[in-house]
């Protein structure tokens, strides 16, 4: 049975968007933990945009399931992962300009970066896993580079999940399921731990949370709203049972 992730990065977002105090991500990260997360994804950006170098040490202190600790190769970034030693660093790509992450990032044509990073980790006794697009090329190459997971980008079916009365719309779905279930397969077949994540919602998460292989789902703005209505234990509970 696949576990849930929860992305703390919107509490953040909003806290940073006046410059304050509040809401804290850290608090965050305890209700999500008591509503059932069992795992705590936050991404420190090298602009600090939303995580900020506070929260990460606290994180730490605090979280008491698994920390995963989204990155990019940044040397900076990679520093302090290797200071903060989370349970596990999933590599990112990562550009100022975007408002989310818009892609998985290409292993295989930063293969010796990557590689060096991963084993820079992996001694530091952190699980490294990378967040690439449903190919099976990038799965390859992840586990050339020594990996020991993937997050595969589920962001193509959720778009096309959005396409409500559009023609071609089911199809879209379908196509991107298959690309999802490939890329699964490839993975497992690789011997590495498969996860998913972005843009998953509590309308577009059943299909996903079927297919067989998945370890975890990383979640955030779609909880982070619901939470906003219903608090984020109950936003969180609600996510997980429907993984289930």
């Amino acid at each position: 049975m696949a576990g849930l992730g929860v992305n703390i990065d919107h509490v953040a977002t909003v806290r940073q968007a006046r410059q304050t105090v509040e809401p804290d991500p850290v608090w965050a990260a305890v209700e999500a933990e008591l509503g059932g997360a069992d795992c705590i994804t936050f991404h420190l950006r090298q602009d600090r945009r939303h995580i900020i170098d506070r929260d990460v040490r606290l994180l730490r202190e605090v979280v008491r399931v698994k920390l995963n600790m989204e990155m990019s190769l940044a040397e900076e970034i990679v520093q302090i992962a290797l200071e903060l030693k989370p349970d596990q660093a999933t590599l990112v790509p990562e550009n100022r300009q975007e408002v989310t992450t818009e892609g998985g990032l290409d292993v295989a044509g930063q293969s010796r970066r990557i590689r060096d990073v991963t084993r820079a980790l992996q001694n530091a006794g952190v699980t490294v896993s990378a967040f690439i697009d449903p190919e099976p090329d990038q799965v390859r190459a992840c586990q050339e580079v020594g990996c020991d997971a993937i997050e595969i980008h589920t962001g193509r079916y959720a778009n096309a999940w959005l396409l409500h009365g559009s023609e071609g719309r089911d199809r879209q779905v379908r196509s991107a399921l298959q690309e999802i279930r490939r890329a699964v397969q490839a993975g497992l077949d690789a011997g590495l731990v498969v996860h998913g994540g972005h843009g998953l919602t509590y309308r577009n998460i059943a299909p996903v949370a079927a297919i067989e292989g998945f370890t975890e789902f990383n979640i955030g703005h779609s909880i982070v709203s619901r939470a906003v209505f219903v608090g984020l234990r109950s936003a969180v509970a609600e996510m997980k049972r429907l993984i289930q």
